[in-house]
């Protein structure tokens, strides 16, 4: 894989790290203890990290393994959830007991129209990203996030059984269906949300290596090697596997749905499924897991509100300017105290009191997410519903959603070797913060893509306005739709997989899984959000409803900008911040 190889043969030309360790005059100050990990490297002087291009490094083999986990619980989820839209709002064909409409049929089941459909899978999203809480807290806490993964794989299999159960002939002609499939969806999105909070963690930190570091081409360049970008590169390839695996799961489930039943569509990912456990179990000895270290969010708490006190005012706005001062958290680090003035729970350094304020500062990025989200969501009820409007030529009206995953097996690829690179090449700062802020950009261009499209259904179909009960469909050619589809995925790279990066890189090392189930967390606050914009969601508002999205993508994504940049000129700053200590006096004891 191209993961696996340095920016322009970095790691090919390795070896001369020994070569250069005779010129250690180069070497910056920032020299560190034995610690088997960067022993033997050339780290860069100041001059050097202004000026020296800067690439990622490869990917550890264990990354691909735990890659390999999600690629299948992803088959699994978007495989089965693919088909819930078509399960929920549409009636069970004349004669069916699988619910499958044959080639130029429609399949459904339960009949509960589109705003049931839509509220039910906001719902199973809103689900599926809260216990992303509930499992980065067990994991940080408890059992670590190895033991706690295996745990949710279980559970989203008994999850998976009872959804198949909701299907098969016998149950699926009944209304009662409804219950089964409900509770299926509830044990399901537990599953997933102890899965998702640790599994991104988890691949993240097989990459050991945290400082910078000097090689040289086969060019003769030297180059910098820079974890972070290591890191975005895990997850670029990470989100990579997790869409072949939606990808082959949808495609394949819609047609499965389409011509033999939703019982099907429901077996078979339960099946791959299976897999998880399998590679969990070979690679048990290989991944490199972090020990449980009891609760510091406790601490975490206590620490923030130490540091708030006497800076609340009956003034908001002075509260806010106090509470975001630069000198907002030296008052709450232990070297400002002697030793009998210290609070006994200040069991700490001064380095994790950086670490906890960087964290803080990413949650509040991660803010703005839910409005970013609200896009996106499109993509699983919304657009799939406009499909089945227009005409499909046989084609499944769901599978057209296939092309967001397809696009960013393409564009990842892409952005890794070539776009991002040349970015660097040209000298150009792409950071963390600018990406997402272009990824609200493109999020809102995919809802002007998809608006533009509603109106002219409107007009072109029989029945005008209420084209979702109409017998006949719109004479526009269903691929029309791409558009909105590869738009919507170049603002998954931009923004969702960097802000994977940014929960894993800016989070405290002992918080990973806290940080990241919170960046979750807004999956589900857009999911609640979504809700109040059912009522758009039908016709004939639904210009109305691809527009406002937009609008909101768009407003959030300067306003983003605005509220961010100073700190995305802090990035190498925060980047840098040394690994905190906590329980330091425990351990003395």
């Amino acid at each position: 894989m191209a993961g696996l190889q340095h920016d322009d043969a970095a790691l090919a030309a390795f070896a001369d790290i020994k070569k250069h360790e005779s010129t250690s005059e180069k070497t910056s100050d920032l020299d560190h203890e034995l610690d088997g990990i960067h022993d033997g490297l050339t780290f860069p002087t100041d001059e050097e990290r202004a000026t020296l291009r800067r690439v990622p490094d490869s990917i550890p083999w264990n990354a691909y393994l735990i890659a390999f986990v999600e690629l299948a619980e992803r088959f699994s989820f978007y495989g089965s959830s693919v088909v819930f839209t078509n399960y929920i709002q549409q009636p069970l064909p004349d004669g069916s007991h699988t619910g499958a409409g044959g080639l130029h049929g429609q399949s459904g089941a339960l009949g509960m129209g589109q705003r049931a459909s839509t509220g039910l899978t906001t719902f199973y999203q809103f689900w599926c990203y809260v216990t992303p809480l509930l499992g980065a807290y067990i994991a940080d806490t408890y059992w670590g996030r190895f033991k706690t993964i295996c745990v949710a794989v279980f559970i989203a299999l008994v999850g998976h059984i009872i959804l198949i159960v909701a299907a098969v002939p016998g149950v699926i002609e009944k209304q009662s269906a409804i219950g089964a499939f409900s509770v299926a969806l509830i044990v399901m999105g537990l599953g997933t949300g102890l899965f998702k909070a640790n599994i991104s963690p988890l691949v993240a930190e097989q990459y050991k290596r945290t400082k910078l570091f000097v090689v040289t081409t086969n060019s003769g360049e030297r180059v910098i090697v820079d974890p972070t970008l290591t890191i975005s590169r895990v997850y670029m390839y990470f989100y990579l596997f997790i869409n072949v695996g939606a990808l082959v799961g949808q495609i394949g489930m819609t047609y499965s749905e389409k011509f033999v039943g939703f019982y099907l569509s429901y077996t078979l990912p339960t099946v791959v499924f299976l897999l998880c456990p399998i590679v969990l179990y070979v690679g048990r000895n290989r991944y490199i897991r972090s020990a449980p270290t009891g609760s510091v969010l406790a601490t975490a708490i206590r620490l923030w509100r130490y540091a708030a006190r006497g800076k609340w005012s009956l003034n908001p706005v002075r509260t806010y300017k106090n509470l975001n001062a630069p000198g907002f958290w030296e008052n709450a680090k232990p070297s400002k105290h002697t030793a009998e003035d210290r609070p006994a729970w200040m069991t700490f350094d001064d380095q994790w009191v950086d670490e906890v304020q960087r964290g803080i500062k990413a949650c509040g990025v991660f803010c703005w997410y839910p409005i970013y989200w609200l896009t996106y969501n499109q993509l699983n009820n919304n657009l799939t519903s406009q499909a089945a409007t227009m005409s499909t030529h046989g084609v499944p009206n769901d599978v057209l959603s296939n092309l967001d995953p397809f696009a960013l097996i393409i564009l990842i690829p892409l952005c890794d070797l070539l776009f991002y690179p040349a970015l660097r090449r040209m000298g150009l700062n792409f950071s963390a913060l600018k990406k997402i802020t272009m990824g609200f950009m493109t999020g809102a261009a995919a809802m002007v893509w998809a608006a533009v499209v509603q109106h002219y259904i409107y007009k072109t179909n029989p029945c005008g306005d209420g084209a979702s009960l109409c017998d006949g469909v719109s004479p526009l050619n269903v691929w029309i739709q791409s558009g909105a589809y590869i738009l919507i995925a170049m603002s998954e790279i931009l923004a969702s997989i960097t802000g994977l990066e940014y929960a894993f890189t800016k989070a405290p090392k002992n918080m990973r899984s806290l940080v990241m189930s919170i960046f979750l967390f807004m999956s589900a606050l857009s999911s609640a959000l979504g809700e109040a914009f059912v009522s758009l969601s039908a016709d004939p508002l639904l210009v109305w409803n691809y527009g406002v999205m937009g609008v909101l993508a768009l407003l959030a994504g300067f306003i983003f900008w605005f509220s961010v940049r100073d700190l995305d000129a802090r990035e190498d700053e925060l980047n840098n911040i040394p690994t905190g200590q906590v329980g330091m006096n425990d351990e003395k004891s």
